[in-house]
């Protein structure tokens, strides 16, 4: 009886070993070509306050450490303006940027508790 408790104990430690290691716990990512686990070890191997994951789809994905929303706001206001785009304004998770008559709405949605992940459209860059 005792060899079948210590075999079940066993595998549960794998189990939650092989959960923790993945990132496994985390909740899915809007994002097909990166996982949790590649994530947040970008994150944490960055210097930088915002990490740009991938792009996909026409869209650049980008990650901040949520601090709190103004904060993360402002750090995308930083990084969209250096391309020349000006902030008009916010409406919900949606940040409005225009240059040259063209329109940018960058959006931002809490992905857990300490993340904030950043979709922009690839036209930042024109």
């Amino acid at each position: 009886m005792k060899k079948v408790l210590v075999g079940i104990g066993l595998i549960f430690i794998f189990v939650g070993v092989f959960v923790f290691h993945n990132k496994l716990y985390y909740p899915p990512l809007p994002i097909e070509n990166v996982s949790k686990k590649e994530v947040i070890e970008k994150l944490n191997n960055s210097e930088q306050q915002i990490v740009k994951l991938s792009n996909e789809n026409s869209l650049e994905w980008h990650i901040i450490t949520k601090r709190d929303q103004s904060a993360a706001n402002e750090i995308i206001k930083n990084m969209v303006s250096q391309n020349g785009w000006i902030f008009k304004q916010q409406d919900g998770s949606g940040l409005f940027f225009e240059k040259k008559g063209e329109n940018l709405i960058v959006t931002t949605q809490k992905w857990t508790a300490n993340y904030v992940l950043v979709k922009i459209p690839t036209i930042i860059n024109e």
